[in-house]
């Protein structure tokens, strides 16, 4: 005969699972508080800027009325401080949106390829017919003779790029409004992009619109504009005056784009891009919750993460693709030494006249750490942003470059003067030219 073992029907057992329960629910609360103490407060073993902290805390961004000050020119830092590690925790997009873009199989990629010598078709437009030419790029005007710059067509490896047609484009903006966001090489886009489109359009239906840091271009017979934000630094900073920004302490609010956000977000097609204002040395950080005017100080690189995490936040908060296209524009590589592509020489991009023919070549005016950290940010957006990869395809043009030839605001001296090489602008494109065919991806994209 079996045994029943007495606390099986005697006794009923709720008691002792209360308080197991009871037991589970605190474990689970102190594990909780411990996991959102460590989120807070942990080791930072190194961000992408290279800094060590010993902890960070995570600061939402683009929160309204943050900021008790507007930050411009004159604001200048009340003191300065070392970096206290804040991070930007900004707006995770939705995981279909993400999902959207890690299965999306392109057919070619436009962004691998060579440069092919066609004077056939090329240039788009001729630099004298554009009567809104910089001229920061209108080279030939400016004593450039060779004009070979202007003939060379981007010729992906696999496939074809799609062939620039004016009037597609312009029933691809038709109603819409078109926006470069970002520092003087987007601004070279856009004045390439206005070039483009602007021969088709009779001269009383046409007009320019100079409005401080935001100037448009405006196309009555399609009721679409193509326009330009000086945002060099994509959040609020003391350099965001259009003209005067040279200064010598560059102050950002890492934590906020609303001030430009504001003049954007209307646009239908957003074209952004940020990098060498961050390779100018230390950058001073003033967050919108600081009150007495203090800074902290960090690397450029370090100062990019911060306002890429920002304006990330935004674009995943506000962003619906199939409303607003959105596109970022990598880093566009200076030439400064001759000697990475042709060893033993002296020089930059002065005097050069032909690209570079050697495939994957990579100089030092591009960096990879900041590409990588670009690519991190751009990869958590997914389908929310759009990538335009002119890296690799623009390190070949060394020859691309105003070099000596533009318009230089300051006065060169003597000594300048007798070597061309010490002032020729190896940064900036000459049009026609390399960012005509920036422009030519983007309307592949489109």
């Amino acid at each position: 005969m079996s045994v029943t073992p007495r606390w099986s029907r005697k006794k009923p057992h709720f008691p002792l699972l209360a308080v197991l329960f009871l037991v589970f629910i605190s474990c689970s609360i102190l594990y909780n508080e411990f996991r959102i103490q460590q989120i807070h407060e942990s080791p930072d073993h190194g961000s992408a800027s290279g800094t060590q902290r010993t902890s960070f805390t995570f600061v939402k961004p683009n929160l309204p009325n943050g900021a008790s000050e507007v930050l411009d020119r004159f604001r200048s830092c009340n003191s300065t401080k070392s970096y206290s590690g804040r991070k930007i925790r900004w707006a995770d997009p939705d995981s279909e949106s993400s999902r959207r873009r890690s299965t999306r199989q392109e057919s070619c990629d436009v962004f691998s390829g060579k440069w092919v010598f066609d004077n056939q078709s090329y240039p788009l437009y001729q630099e004298s017919d554009c009567p809104y030419m910089s001229d920061q790029l209108a080279c030939h005007k400016h004593g450039r003779s060779d004009l070979q710059y202007q003939y060379w067509r981007w010729q992906p490896h696999n496939c074809n790029l799609k062939r620039w047609n004016v009037y597609e484009m312009w029933e691809k903006l038709r109603g819409k409004r078109l926006m470069f966001v970002g520092d003087s090489l987007n601004r070279g886009q856009w004045i390439s992009m206005v070039c483009l489109l602007q021969s088709v359009i009779p001269a009383d239906k046409k007009s320019m619109t100079p409005n401080a840091q935001l100037t448009i271009f405006r196309a009555e017979e399609y009721n679409a504009t193509v326009e330009f934000l000086w945002a060099p630094l994509l959040v609020e900073s003391n350099s965001d005056d259009p003209v005067n920004h040279r200064l010598a302490e560059r102050i950002i609010r890492p934590d906020s784009v609303l001030k430009h956000s504001s003049q954007w977000e209307h646009a239908d097609i957003l074209i952004f891009n940020s990098y060498l204002w961050w390779r100018q040395g230390p950058v001073k950080l003033l967050w919108s919750s600081e009150k007495n005017g203090a800074c902290e100080e960090l690397d450029g690189l370090g100062a990019m993460e911060l306002a890429m995490g920002a304006w990330a936040d935004w674009v995943a908060s506000k962003v619906i693709p199939l409303k607003k296209r959105v596109f970022f524009v990598t880093m566009s590589p200076t030439h400064f030494w001759s000697q990475e592509w042709e060893p033993g020489s002296e020089g930059n991009c002065y005097n050069q006249m032909r690209p570079i023919t050697t495939e994957g070549y990579w100089g030092s005016g591009s960096d990879l750490p900041t590409m990588r950290m670009v690519d991190k940010v751009l990869s958590g957006l997914g389908s929310k942003v759009s990538v335009i990869n002119i890296t690799q395809l623009s390190e070949y043009r060394k020859d691309g470059h105003p070099s000596i030839y533009r318009k230089f605001w300051e006065t060169l001296n003597p000594q300048q003067l007798a070597n061309p090489a010490s002032y020729s602008d190896c940064i900036h494109w000459c049009l026609p030219g390399v960012p005509d065919v920036w422009n030519e991806l983007i309307f592949h994209l489109l």
